[in-house]
Protein backbone atom coordinates (compact mmCIF):
# COMPACT_ATOMS: atom_id res chain seq x y z
CA UNK A 1 0.00 0.00 0.00
CA UNK A 2 1.26 3.43 -0.87
CA UNK A 3 2.11 5.87 1.91
CA UNK A 4 0.03 8.47 0.05
CA UNK A 5 -3.24 6.66 0.81
CA UNK A 6 -4.81 8.12 3.92
CA UNK A 7 -6.91 6.12 6.39
CA UNK A 8 -9.83 8.42 5.51
CA UNK A 9 -9.67 7.32 1.86
CA UNK A 10 -9.75 3.69 2.93
CA UNK A 11 -12.64 4.32 5.35
CA UNK A 12 -14.61 5.99 2.54
CA UNK A 13 -13.97 3.03 0.24
CA UNK A 14 -15.06 0.35 2.76
CA UNK A 15 -18.85 0.54 2.09
CA UNK A 16 -18.28 0.62 -1.68
CA UNK A 17 -16.08 -2.48 -1.58
CA UNK A 18 -18.49 -4.23 0.81
CA UNK A 19 -21.34 -3.57 -1.64
CA UNK A 20 -19.18 -4.87 -4.48
CA UNK A 21 -18.54 -8.11 -2.55
CA UNK A 22 -22.24 -8.53 -1.76
CA UNK A 23 -23.42 -7.90 -5.32
CA UNK A 24 -20.64 -9.88 -7.05
CA UNK A 25 -21.21 -12.94 -4.88
CA UNK A 26 -25.00 -12.59 -4.47
CA UNK A 27 -24.72 -12.55 -0.69
CA UNK A 28 -27.86 -11.93 1.34
CA UNK A 29 -26.53 -9.39 3.80
CA UNK A 30 -25.99 -5.66 4.20
CA UNK A 31 -22.74 -3.74 3.91
CA UNK A 32 -22.88 -3.05 7.65
CA UNK A 33 -22.77 -6.79 8.35
CA UNK A 34 -19.29 -7.11 6.85
CA UNK A 35 -16.83 -6.23 9.60
CA UNK A 36 -13.90 -4.24 8.14
CA UNK A 37 -11.26 -6.27 10.00
CA UNK A 38 -12.93 -9.69 10.04
CA UNK A 39 -11.40 -12.39 7.84
CA UNK A 40 -12.93 -12.79 4.38
CA UNK A 41 -12.01 -16.51 4.38
CA UNK A 42 -13.07 -19.16 6.87
CA UNK A 43 -14.78 -18.04 10.07
CA UNK A 44 -15.25 -14.43 8.99
CA UNK A 45 -17.26 -13.94 5.80
CA UNK A 46 -16.63 -17.55 4.78
CA UNK A 47 -15.43 -16.95 1.22
CA UNK A 48 -13.59 -19.67 -0.67
CA UNK A 49 -11.09 -19.58 -3.54
CA UNK A 50 -13.82 -19.54 -6.21
CA UNK A 51 -15.44 -16.52 -4.52
CA UNK A 52 -12.09 -14.73 -4.52
CA UNK A 53 -11.61 -15.43 -8.25
CA UNK A 54 -15.04 -14.00 -9.02
CA UNK A 55 -14.37 -11.00 -6.81
CA UNK A 56 -10.95 -10.39 -8.41
CA UNK A 57 -12.57 -10.27 -11.85
CA UNK A 58 -15.19 -7.73 -10.74
CA UNK A 59 -12.57 -5.59 -8.98
CA UNK A 60 -10.35 -5.65 -12.08
CA UNK A 61 -13.21 -4.44 -14.28
CA UNK A 62 -14.43 -1.81 -11.85
CA UNK A 63 -11.16 -0.30 -10.72
CA UNK A 64 -8.99 -0.82 -13.80
CA UNK A 65 -6.16 -2.96 -12.47
CA UNK A 66 -5.36 -6.66 -12.63
CA UNK A 67 -5.39 -8.93 -9.59
CA UNK A 68 -3.23 -11.89 -10.52
CA UNK A 69 -3.78 -15.37 -9.09
CA UNK A 70 -0.02 -15.90 -8.78
CA UNK A 71 0.51 -12.78 -6.64
CA UNK A 72 2.11 -13.92 -3.40
CA UNK A 73 0.42 -11.00 -1.60
CA UNK A 74 -3.11 -12.30 -2.31
CA UNK A 75 -3.45 -13.82 1.15
CA UNK A 76 -2.74 -10.41 2.68
CA UNK A 77 -4.77 -8.46 0.10
CA UNK A 78 -7.88 -10.61 0.65
CA UNK A 79 -7.43 -11.09 4.40
CA UNK A 80 -10.15 -8.54 5.31
CA UNK A 81 -12.41 -5.88 3.85
CA UNK A 82 -10.01 -3.20 5.12
CA UNK A 83 -6.91 -4.74 3.49
CA UNK A 84 -8.80 -5.24 0.24
CA UNK A 85 -10.03 -1.63 0.27
CA UNK A 86 -6.50 -0.41 1.01
CA UNK A 87 -5.12 -2.39 -1.92
CA UNK A 88 -7.80 -1.04 -4.24
CA UNK A 89 -7.13 2.53 -3.05
CA UNK A 90 -3.44 2.20 -3.81
CA UNK A 91 -3.81 0.35 -7.14
CA UNK A 92 -6.90 1.63 -8.90
CA UNK A 93 -6.74 3.51 -12.15
CA UNK A 94 -10.46 4.37 -12.33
Amino acid sequence: MSDAISPEVIETLLPEVAELIISALNLEMTTEEIEPDAPLFGEGLGLDSIDILELALVISKRYGFQLRSDNEDNTRIFSSLRTLAAHIASSRTK
